[in-house]
């Protein structure tokens, strides 16, 4: 293994280590669990989905969506419809209050990140936005699951 490779698996499962810590502290302080941040990120961006879409956008068994669509509902945060193209598979839509916790926690996200980045330049945090972007299409091609992005 290349040894830029091997500084790379480290420093990834570095920053794997500070997203747990970022769970922690969703637990702590109200924000959503990083599967329901990510489900409603998808969803407000393909708009309705159904159990089967959201199961192969995210490469699930259909059992752990529907639990996490379940808990999802029971929190008022995504609402089933029937599917507005007139399918038979009930979809989710996010709801206004899942829209408002979304909001919230991924400005609190960004602020975070600010705080983080504060000290380098425009030049330096737009080229690592472009790696990371690169990196992650990267990892979607190989995995076959492209996500959306605005």
């Amino acid at each position: 293994m290349d040894r830029l490779t091997r500084m790379i698996e480290f420093e990834t499962m570095l920053l794997s280590r500070h997203s747990l810590a970022a769970r922690r502290a969703r637990r702590d302080g109200g924000m959503l669990e990083r599967s329901a941040y990510l489900l409603l990120s998808r969803v407000r961006m393909e708009g309705p989905m159904s159990i089967r879409q959201l199961s192969e956008a995210f490469g699930l068994d259909a059992s752990t969506v529907n639990r996490q669509t379940a808990a999802l509902v029971r929190a008022g945060l995504v609402e089933r419809i029937p599917d507005p193209d007139g399918g038979l598979a009930r979809k989710f839509r996010i709801t206004s209050e899942g829209e408002r916790r979304l909001d919230e926690d991924r400005a609190r996200i960004v602020r975070g990140l600010d705080k983080v980045l504060a000290d380098w330049s425009r030049e330096d945090v737009a080229a690592f936005a472009s790696y990371l972007k690169r990196f992650n299409t990267g990892l979607e091609r190989l995995g076959g699951r492209p996500w959306p992005r605005p």
